[in-house]
């Protein structure tokens, strides 16, 4: 019994000392492994070289190829943006003009039903000295999408959607002084001076003057800040367009006037254009038939003409129709192909017929008194010397005859505002060369 308690009790002490033996050896790996892991992290054999003296390796390469790839695809995308964008404006503005014209369109052919509807269907004539035609077109549809800030700016200065409209620059600011306060004087509110530089904004601002400054126009910009009176003149076809497309009537006024009377309550509104005339009596004014004489016709040597003196460009009434705008399309028109008064140009589009290659302008006429709307040749040659027409208080007073426009607008005010009887003798009927 007691051999195999010591035989069994050596067994036990062999499986002890081989099980701490392998624990020992296990300990021993996980120490060296520890060790080797730290000094050499990359392993024994590793085939890459230092970090520092390799080059970028494929991966490297590969991420730097990408983003120069992603730098150019993004620069090709701004570029295509871009250039739809300009695309994209240019569709816009043809969508704008379309959208103007089909407009037009529409307005002409509105006008064209109403003048079906009136002379297009058979009527039965009246008595004799009953039959009228029609005389006044209708008016245009008023589009705010021509100016909005004009349109805002019209909304607070006319009076029955009507105003009295003056171009002016630096170069007339005299005589605009003088213009404007004839107008305060008689209680006209509904008036506004296109400012064509900053000193005549600054100035009308400074005198509680409506004033309408446009934007940068580089077509005119010029000739509406240096130009003088004829030049400045040309301008107002184009500008006053904008004004009868927001379906204002204008009563256009150079700044050679002074205000007697407020001009409103004396006009008929019958007609697109009501104008006055450079004419100085009945027959020059309001037309005559004058006789051509050519003897080498012998039985036939009279030649019966008829003729009016011309309307004055510098002072007329407008009436927002279709005609009223192709008047002043046609005139800009021409005054920027052609060196041309502007008056001459204003009276041929207005008057002359339609004729083998030319189509006339449809528009209806009307000259106004021209003892009420005063010419300065009326007045120095003919009223100031009657005692009677001395007496007459005309509406305006013109100085478009004389080139001293400053003292006869200052002797204009001294008699008929001031009462001086004489103020208007010393000027003789015509200019001094």
């Amino acid at each position: 019994m007691a051999g195999r308690r010591d035989g069994s009790l050596m067994r036990d002490k062999t499986q002890s000392f081989r099980g701490s033996r392998i624990v020992t050896a296990i300990v021993v790996g996980v120490l060296l492994g520890s060790v080797c892991a730290f000094f050499f992290p990359r392993g024994f054999f590793s085939l890459d070289p230092p970090i520092q003296g390799r080059r970028f390796g494929k991966l490297d390469l590969q991420t730097s190829s990408s983003q120069c790839e992603s730098t150019e695809r993004i620069n090709m995308l701004r570029s295509d943006i871009g250039s739809l964008s300009d695309k994209n404006d240019e569709l816009k503005k043809q969508v704008q003009d379309l959208t103007e014209k089909l407009r037009l369109a529409e307005q002409g052919k509105d006008h064209a039903r109403e003048q079906f509807s009136v002379l297009g269907k058979p009527h039965k004539a009246g008595p004799p000295g009953t039959v009228k035609g029609l005389r006044t077109n209708p008016t245009v549809i008023p589009d705010d999408s021509v100016n909005p800030r004009l349109a805002k700016i019209l909304e607070d200065v006319t009076v029955q959607k009507e105003l009295i409209v003056a171009l002016a620059n630096s170069n007339v600011k005299a005589m605009l002084e003088i213009w404007f306060t004839s107008i305060k004087r008689v209680g006209i509110t509904n008036y506004l001076v296109v400012g064509l530089d900053d000193e005549i904004e600054e100035f009308c601002i400074a005198n509680d003057v409506p004033v309408y400054k446009r934007d940068p126009d580089e077509g005119i910009d010029s000739i509406a800040k240096t130009g003088g009176n004829h030049a400045v003149s040309g301008l107002k076809f184009r500008i006053l367009r904008e004004f009868l497309q927001l379906g204002y009537s204008v009563l256009l006024s150079d700044v050679d006037i002074v205000y007697l009377q407020n001009p409103f309550n004396h006009l008929y509104r019958d007609s697109d254009v009501e104008s006055m005339s450079d004419g100085h009596n009945n027959m020059t004014a309001y037309g005559f038939n004058d006789v051509f004489d050519e003897p080498s016709m012998g039985w036939a040597r009279y030649a019966h003409t008829m003729r009016i003196w011309v309307y004055n460009s510098g002072f007329f009434y407008i009436r927002p129709t279709l005609p009223s705008i192709e008047l002043l399309d046609r005139v800009a028109g021409r005054l920027s192909k052609e060196k041309a008064w502007d008056q001459a140009v204003f009276n041929e589009e207005l008057f002359f017929p339609s004729h083998p290659g030319y189509d006339g302008l449809h528009a209806s006429k009307r000259t106004m008194d021209f003892y009420l709307f005063m010419n300065s040749k009326v007045l120095f040659k003919t009223v100031r010397k009657d005692a009677n027409l001395k007496k007459l208080k005309p509406v305006i007073l013109h100085v478009n005859y004389h080139p001293d426009k400053l003292p006869r607008m200052k002797a204009i005010m001294e008699f008929y505002v001031n009462g001086k009887q004489d103020a208007l003798e010393p000027f003789p009927e015509g200019s001094q060369w």
